[in-house]
C-alpha cells in the first residue's frame, strides 16, 4: 500500500486515497495502529460495495444518493469508484445528468468539503502559483466551467462546479481514466444571477461577470498557467455561456490540447445516433435535410460537425450548409436578421422571417429534427405528425436537459408517429409500449463520447483535437450498435456495457490518432491491449 507506512491510525482512515475501511486486514490493523478503530469483521471490497448499495436503496431521492456518494468519495476513493463501476447504468443518472441539475441548483447549500479548484478574478496575476497548490503534478485532464450555462438553468456561477466534478467522475467510471490525473476547475467570474448574489450561502463572487476584453485576459492567463504547471494537460471546456463557448474554442483549439464538450461532444453523440438511425433507414447522411430548434453553442457545434461529416461523404461545403436550417428563440436564422453572430450567419437562409416551427417543417421537409433549445414541449403533436407525414421513419432528437426542457418525450414521439420515429433524447426515457410493440428510446448523452475520447487522448497524447478526430469517435460509437439492436430501434449501445464500449471506442480513436501521425508516444503493436493496460481498476493495494 503506497505511502501507508507513513500514515497511522485515524490519519490513515481519513485519507481517501489510502483508506480501506473495514477491508484492512488484521495484520494491517496491527501494523498501522488501526486496532480498536474499526469493527472486528474484515470485509472484502465486494462486501463493502454490497453495503453501499443497501444504503443507497434506503435514500429517498437521487439528490440524497448524490450527497451520500460525495461523502463516500471523500472517505474512500477506491470504494466510490468500485460502486460506480459496478453498475454504470444505475449510477450515471445519480452522479451526472439528470441529478446534477438539482445538485447545481443547491450546490452552495449542500456543500460539504472542497473538491477541485476555484480560480477567481481576484487571483489575476498569480493564477500559476495558485494552480501549484494542487497536490497532483501529472494532471492530464482539467474540466473547467464558468457556470455560465448549466443544464438549462442559465448562469449559476460557482454552483456550476457540480458539472466538472460529475464529468470527471465519468471519465473514470465510464472510461477507466485514472482519477489522480483529473482536475475539476471553476473559474469564478461572478454571475448575472441576482438571486444567487443575494443568497447569504452563495459561495462565489458577488458581482457581475466582466466585459469580454477583461474576461479574455483572465482566460488567457489561466490557459497559459495550465500549460506551464500541467504541460501534458487537455483542457475540457464545459458549460460556458454559449457565445463564450464558441469564442474560446475557436481561440484555443489550434493553440493547445483542448475541446468543448457542449459543442463537440454533443455534436459527436448526435452524429453517432444519426449514423445508426440511417443504417436502420438504409440511407446516407448526404440524403438528409436537417432542421434545428436551437442555435446556441450546441446547435451550431452540431451543425458544424454535420458539415464536416457531409464533406467527408463528398458533399461540397456550400451544399452541406444548404441542407441545415436553424431556428432560435427569435425564429429562423435568415439573412434579414441583424442580431446574428458570425457563426450563425453561416447558416442564414434566403427565406422569409418565421417563428413557426410547424410551418418550417412543412416548407423545408426535413428528414431530421433536432432540439437543443431548452424549450420544453416545443415538438408538439402537430409537428411530430407533420414529420411523420413527410418521412416513413422520421428522426426526432429532443436533446435539451433537464427533462422539463425536453422538446418532447419518448412516449409522445412514438405515439404521435405511430411508432415510426427513430428517437433519441438527452436523457434516458423509459421503454414505451405501444400497440403491443416495445420501443427503446436512445439517450444521446455525451458520456458515450468524452470518456472514450479522454482515454484515447490520455494514452496517445496528441497535440490537438481535430474535427476529424471527433467524427471518428462518433463512428466508433455507432459501429458498436449491432444489427439485432438496430432492428429493435436502438440507436446506442446499452449503458450497462459503457466501460467496454469506451475501451473499444478509445482503441479505434487511438488507431486514428496514430494513423494521422498525431500521437506523441510510440505506437504499440497491440493498441487495445496497450489501452487496457493504462486503465484504472478500483482495488485495494496489497
Amino acid at each position: 500500500m503506497p505511502s501507508a507506512p507513513t500514515l497511522r491510525g485515524t490519519a490513515l482512515l481519513n485519507n481517501a486515497l489510502l483508506n480501506k475501511g473495514t477491508a484492512f486486514s488484521e495484520a494491517e490493523r496491527r501494523e498501522y495502529g488501526l486496532e480498536g478503530l474499526l469493527p472486528t469483521q474484515v470485509e472484502t471490497l465486494d462486501r463493502q460495495v454490497e453495503r453501499i448499495h443497501r444504503h443507497l436503496e434506503a435514500k429517498p431521492s437521487n439528490l440524497e444518493r448524490y450527497i451520500y456518494l460525495s461523502g463516500l468519495r471523500d472517505q474512500n476513493q477506491t470504494l466510490f469508484y468500485r460502486v460506480l463501476m459496478s453498475n454504470p447504468a444505475q449510477f450515471v443518472p445519480i452522479v451526472y445528468a439528470p441529478t446534477l441539475a438539482a445538485v447545481c441548483q443547491q450546490f452552495s447549500h449542500i456543500y460539504r468539503r472542497p473538491r477541485g479548484m476555484y480560480i477567481s478574478l481576484d487571483m489575476r496575476g498569480r493564477i500559476r502559483d495558485v494552480l501549484r497548490n494542487w497536490p497532483m503534478e501529472n494532471v492530464r485532464f482539467l474540466c473547467v466551467t464558468t457556470g455560465g450555462r448549466i443544464l438549462g438553468l442559465g448562469d449559476i456561477g460557482v454552483n456550476g462546479m457540480g458539472i466538472p466534478i460529475g464529468k470527471l467522475d465519468l471519465y473514470t467510471a465510464c472510461g477507466a481514466v485514472p482519477p489522480e490525473v483529473l482536475l475539476p476547475v471553476q473559474l469564478d467570474i461572478g454571475t448575472t444571477n441576482s438571486a444567487l448574489r443575494a443568497d447569504p450561502l452563495y459561495l462565489g463572487l458577488r458581482r457581475e461577470p466582466p466585459p469580454l476584453e477583461e474576461l479574455d485576459g483572465f482566460v488567457e492567463e489561466f490557459v497559459q498557467a495550465v500549460q506551464d504547471v500541467f504541460p501534458h494537460c487537455c483542457l475540457h471546456f464545459e458549460d460556458w455561456k454559449g457565445t463564450d463557448a464558441l469564442h474560446y474554442l475557436e481561440t484555443y483549439r489550434n493553440r493547445v490540447l483542448c475541446y468543448n464538450d457542449d459543442i463537440q461532444g454533443t455534436a459527436a453523440v448526435t452524429l453517432a445516433g444519426l449514423i445508426t438511425a440511417l443504417k436502420i433507414k438504409n440511407e446516407t447522411l448526404s440524403q438528409q435535410r436537417f432542421l434545428f430548434l436551437g442555435a446556441g453553442s450546441s446547435g451550431l457545434g452540431t451543425a458544424d460537425m454535420l458539415v464536416s461529416a457531409l464533406k467527408q461523404e463528398g458533399v461540397s461545403e456550400q451544399d452541406a450548409i444548404a441542407r441545415i436550417t436553424l431556428m432560435d428563440v427569435d425564429g429562423l436564422l435568415e439573412k434579414t436578421r441583424t442580431d446574428l453572430t458570425p457563426q450563425q450567419k453561416r447558416y442564414a437562409k434566403s427565406l422569409p422571417p418565421s417563428r413557426d416551427l410547424l410551418s418550417m417543417v412543412q416548407t423545408l421537409k426535413p428528414t431530421v429534427l433536432i432540439g437543443v433549445s431548452t424549450s420544453g414541449g416545443a415538438f408538439t403533436q402537430e409537428i411530430v405528425e407533420a414529420m411523420s407525414a413527410l418521412n416513413e421513419r422520421p428522426i426526432i432528437f429532443p436533446l435539451s436537459l433537464p427533462q422539463k426542457n425536453a422538446e418532447c418525450t419518448a412516449e409522445q414521439a412514438y405515439e404521435w408517429s405511430n411508432g415510426q420515429a427513430l428517437f433519441a433524447a438527452g436523457l434516458q426515457f423509459p421503454e414505451v409500449t405501444l400497440n403491443g410493440r416495445t420501443f427503446y428510446p436512445g439517450q444521446a448523452n455525451n458520456f458515450y463520447i468524452f470518456p472514450a475520447l479522454g482515454l484515447a487522448v490520455y494514452a496517445t497524447r496528441p497535440r490537438h483535437i481535430t474535427d476529424e478526430l471527433i467524427i471518428e469517435s462518433a463512428y466508433a460509437l455507432a459501429d458498436q450498435v449491432d444489427l439485432a439492436a438496430q432492428e429493435r430501434g436502438r440507436l446506442f449501445p446499452p449503458q450497462s456495457d459503457i466501460l467496454d464500449v469506451s475501451i473499444t471506442s478509445a482503441t479505434r480513436i487511438a488507431e486514428f490518432i496514430f494513423d494521422q501521425s498525431a500521437a506523441t508516444v510510440e505506437r504499440p503493436k497491440d493498441i487495445r491491449a496497450w489501452i487496457e493496460s493504462l486503465t484504472y481498476t478500483p482495488h485495494y493495494a496489497e
